[in-house]
């Protein structure tokens, strides 16, 4: 099918329509639950990106070569990949709120369990647990988007997307610091501490969101499969923005033994610190979801994915320059951010009964691109060292870039059937 198609008809038919004939009516959005959410996005999903800037002390720690410890981000994207597959679908189908405070509530035990492992491979169980359930803040992205009105959603989604972005980044300057001066277990105890006071917050904060649709599980996965099927636009969007991530987190999960080598012979924590110039680039997502609502989102995705494969190039030839690799940082995650808040405003206009399982497919080609990303990144690193992972991630960027241009032209109606 095309997307056109309509959300009630074909193998999506029986469980993407609301029931009952008339929509629940949901409560406004104020700017405070607004932030909140935002906080809950970037928090969350900071937590599969704390072992990054670490890899070289938990490398120390477990007396493990470089190989062995990049397992750890490994199965954490692997687990965020199986959990947005597994979890983030029952939005659709169960009372938000509780179901965001109740997987917050999970997150902050798999963190303990991370920070008391005492051998890699139980981190790396930990760790698998950690990336599932961080998928919680992809729960909170679809009820924003649910929630806002129709002629604010770009502008909510980023938002919400730009403090979800900003615990990406935060997370690997927090964790740098913490690990080099601390520990690595302190870094993920403060976490889990900080994780079960955010569940408390939410508790009492958000407001309820009640489902559209009754389904069972089993029907709610299969309905996944449907909805890839129905949409070209989810497909094109997953696989763009999945190569643009691999090529991202190539990047991020390799810049630490990168800085340890001459020229600089640096710690995590400046690996880490590196990641706080990144937040130049989240101004970019409000800036691209009001730009989305204006329904500019396809020259923002091959801008982004431009902008992405120019970083790259910064990072080679600047390979020397401490200022050159942060004005490429800047640049990568200006243009991936505003790809992604583009290509999630395409996504979400798809189907309104649908938003948290269109998210989920999006969001796991996402992260698989990221997951494969982090094993060849690893791979390109170990065999032709900064070459190879500015290469990879190049060729990635690249990819994207022309699957996006050589694609047709959506028009609005079939891209933006609203509420």
């Amino acid at each position: 099918m095309s997307d056109n198609a309509s959300s009630t008809t074909g193998n999506t038919g029986a469980i993407t329509g609301m029931t009952g004939g008339t929509r629940p009516r949901q409560p406004e959005l104020g700017a405070g639950v607004v932030i909140l959410m935002a906080v809950a996005a970037g928090l969350c999903v900071a937590s599969i990106y704390y072992n990054q800037p670490m890899l070289g002390i938990l490398a120390k720690s477990f007396q493990a070569g470089p190989g062995e410890v990049s397992l750890i981000p490994i199965v954490t994207q692997v687990g965020y990949a199986a959990g947005l597959l597994l979890l983030s679908p029952l939005g659709d189908r169960y009372e938000r709120r509780g179901l965001i405070v109740w997987t917050t509530a999970a997150l902050t035990l798999a963190l303990a369990a991370a920070a008391l492992a005492p051998s890699i491979a139980l981190l790396a169980a930990a760790s698998l647990a950690v990336g599932v359930l961080a998928t919680v803040a992809q729960q909170v992205v679809p009820m924003a988007a649910q929630l806002a009105p129709d002629n604010q959603k770009g502008r909510v989604v980023g938002l919400v997307m730009a403090g979800l972005l900003t615990g990406i980044l935060l997370s690997r300057t927090v964790s740098g610091v913490v690990s080099e001066y601390g520990s690595w277990r302190l870094m993920f105890g403060l976490a889990s501490v900080s994780t079960a006071a955010l569940a408390a917050l939410l508790a009492v904060r958000l407001p309820r969101v009640e489902p559209l649709i009754k389904v069972s599980y089993p029907g709610l996965l299969l309905s996944l499969v449907g909805l890839l099927r129905q949409h070209a636009t989810l497909r094109r969007a997953g696989l763009v923005q999945g190569l643009l991530f691999a090529g991202f987190v190539s990047f991020w999960s390799s810049l630490a033994f990168f800085l340890e080598q001459p020229p600089f012979r640096m710690g995590s924590s400046v690996a880490g610190a590196l990641g706080v110039v990144g937040i130049v680039g989240v101004m970019v997502a409000p800036l691209a979801g009001r730009f989305a609502d204006k329904g500019g989102k396809r020259r923002i995705i091959l801008l982004g994915a431009a902008s992405v494969a120019a970083s790259f190039a910064l990072f080679w030839l600047g390979r020397e320059s401490m200022a050159v690799l942060i004005a490429g940082i800047v640049l990568m995650d200006a243009g991936l951010q505003a790809a992604m808040i583009s290509n999630q405003a395409q996504v979400f206009g798809l189907d309104a009964s649908a938003r948290s399982r269109l998210n989920t497919v999006f969001m796991t080609i996402m992260f698989t691109g990221g997951a494969i990303g982090t094993a060849l990144g690893a791979q390109a690193y170990s065999l032709f060292g900064w070459a190879g992972v500015c290469g990879f991630g190049a060729g990635c960027s690249l990819a994207g870039f022309a699957i996006q241009f050589l694609s047709p032209a959506t028009p609005s109606a079939q891209t933006a059937q609203a509420d």
